[in-house]
């Protein structure tokens, strides 16, 4: 839902990559390059992985099948590795019921085809592997464990349809209460990503909340794997989400920081094919890659 939001947004004109929220000031940010907008320089995923050095949390907001920011994701990884982090990767592309088979992926015990198969990744995402592949093969050649952590679609279109009071009670038990939707800055963000025209009345606040519930339910999952497997001071939990999730930490980084999970470093991914103006206070760095081009 968020990247054709973002996408049909910014063919309106309405962008919100330059958002009055967080760090003051923009900057110019060109395309093909990865940049942090503390400085306004040219980084490496080295850098990326200096500046996440005593935070448990790197929040990385992709485009989604855009080949270039899925390769960075396996660069940030690596970078971290060679940091000497112990690094979780969590992933929006998977639901928490198929936890198993992504621990079997983390063991090696499960060839590729079986699965891709096994984890229905065609019905859990759908976007070409091929693209993901440099990323999963990191994973399972560092053997780092994989947590899905999103929850199942159909719990996300109840309540876009009827509002939080759209879950059954045993979906309720296995969320965080309450489902807060008190952050004017993420609603800003998410108006934005809707075009700057999002929908009124009770439709709007329904879609509102799906989305609140998408953000929390994926914090929730990575906390919890976290209060299960006991983090070091080296362990790092990367977060991958689409960029709406992660903008301006005001998704999923804000959801994990209201509960103590603390701030994170944040890279938002975007595609323009000239140099892209952006507030400072969209992420710690930015990665621009050209448009992609028809085939």
């Amino acid at each position: 839902m968020l990247a054709l939001a973002l996408f049909f947004s910014l063919m309106d004109d309405a962008s919100p990559y330059n958002l009055p929220i967080g760090r003051p000031g923009t900057s110019v940010v060109e395309s093909g390059r990865l940049t942090e907008l503390k400085t306004g320089k040219f980084a490496t995923v080295d850098d990326i992985a200096k500046a996440s050095d005593r935070h448990l949390f790197v929040f990385l907001g992709e485009e989604h099948a855009t080949e270039p920011d899925q390769a960075m994701h396996a660069e940030i990884v690596q970078a971290l590795i060679r940091r000497g982090r112990h690094v979780i990767v969590g992933l929006e592309m998977y639901q928490r019921p198929k936890q198993p088979v992504l621990d079997q992926w983390t063991a090696g015990s499960i060839e590729e085809g079986d699965f891709l198969t096994q984890s229905d990744w065609k019905g859990q995402w759908g976007y070409p592997f091929a693209f993901y592949r440099p990323l999963f093969d990191t994973i399972r050649r560092f053997k780092l464990p994989l947590v899905g952590l999103n929850v199942p679609r159909d719990w996300v279109r109840s309540v876009g349809r009827g509002g939080f009071e759209a879950l059954t009670a045993e979906q309720k038990a296995q969320l965080p209460d309450p489902l807060g939707v008190e952050n004017p800055n993420h609603r800003q963000v998410f108006n934005a990503l809707m075009g700057g025209h999002p929908m009124s009345g009770t439709s709007g606040e329904h879609m509102y909340s799906a989305q609140v519930l998408w953000d929390e339910a994926m914090a929730d999952s990575a906390l919890k794997y976290l209060d299960a497997h006991r983090p070091d001071n080296r362990t790092v939990f990367v977060v991958i989400a689409g960029s709406g999730h992660v903008m301006y930490g005001q998704g999923i980084n804000y959801r994990i920081a209201k509960r103590k999970g603390g701030e994170g470093i944040t890279v938002v991914m975007a595609q323009s094919d000239d140099p892209l103006t952006v507030s400072n206070g969209l992420a710690d760095f930015v990665f621009v890659t050209p448009m992609p081009r028809k085939q």
